[in-house]
């Protein structure tokens, strides 16, 4: 059974010497599928360019983090535009509010993502969010885009019960990545995994970021990746209590209905790639 990482920074500089190996690592690790993550116009630019060379397994976003929302511009927009008539593109984003290390002020902050929210509406394109520290003001907002949310996902949902539920009810599908292994931080989305409902629910591993903190044999240099992606879903299934099946069964299946990606044979992709 194969596992689809929704959330991949491989353009990451942390990537640069291996890019090749860690991309073939993850196939080799039953990872069928993977989107990598646009969030500034150069990464969303390089994204869609890494992606297009391993069609039907790589896709990627388009889109400005909101710490990049000082960047934005027209010109912004132009470009995101022509990306996302690209076919690895599949999501407008990385896009959305952080209010937590406020790298550019609030008000650019929603401006910028409500650019982002008008483009989905106008291509109907999926959109892949950010949220932190910023949920009341990040709902608000949806009050005007509800017809988006039923094809949004919450990107490294790291947030509580209450918060979980809110998002489930406005339609949202919920991406958990290895925050759920983190002992120190983890607790309050290791509660609320538990009221994801499985037909909402997608996984990533947001490497190089968050590497799973109770996985045996961590790498020296401290790095994720997509191979670890297994490990991840393990400990969902364990915190929502259902099966590892089940979280990778319905997580794929998801994610391929949210994206519209095609579905692939693992097997015979996996003898292509040795030949």
């Amino acid at each position: 059974m194969q596992l689809i990482d929704i959330g991949v920074n491989l353009t990451d500089k942390q990537f640069d010497k291996d890019r090749t190996e860690v991309i073939e690592r993850a196939f080799q690790n039953g990872i069928g599928q993977m989107i990598l993550t646009g969030s500034s116009i150069e990464s969303s630019i390089e994204s869609q360019k890494i992606a297009k060379q391993y069609p039907n397994k790589l896709f990627s976003t388009a889109g400005i983090h909101p710490h990049d929302a000082k960047t934005f511009t027209p010109d912004s927009l132009t470009i995101l535009e022509q990306l996302i008539a690209e076919k690895e593109v599949v999501a407008v984003g990385e896009c959305g509010l952080d209010f937590n290390r406020m790298f550019s002020p609030r008000d650019v902050q929603e401006e910028c993502f409500e650019a982002h929210l008008h483009l989905a509406r106008k291509y109907s394109m999926p959109l892949f969010l950010h949220e932190r520290d910023a949920f009341d003001r990040f709902t608000q907002i949806f009050e005007n885009y509800k017809d988006l949310t039923e094809r949004a996902v919450v990107h490294c949902f790291t947030g509580d019960e209450e918060q979980v539920k809110k998002y489930v009810s406005l339609g949202f599908y919920i991406g958990v990545t290895g925050w759920i292994c983190d002992e120190r931080r983890g607790e309050a989305l290791q509660n609320a995994v538990k009221y994801i409902p499985l037909d909402r629910l997608l996984i990533e591993t947001d490497a190089p970021y968050l590497l799973p903190r109770n996985m045996e044999n961590k790498p020296k240099n401290r790095r994720n990746e997509p191979a670890y992606l297994p490990h991840i879903a393990k400990e969902i299934a364990k915190y929502m209590g259902v099966s590892t099946e089940d979280v990778i069964q319905h997580a794929t299946e998801n994610t391929r209905r949210l994206f519209h990606l095609p579905d692939i044979n693992y097997d015979n992709f996996l003898k292509n790639k040795e030949c």
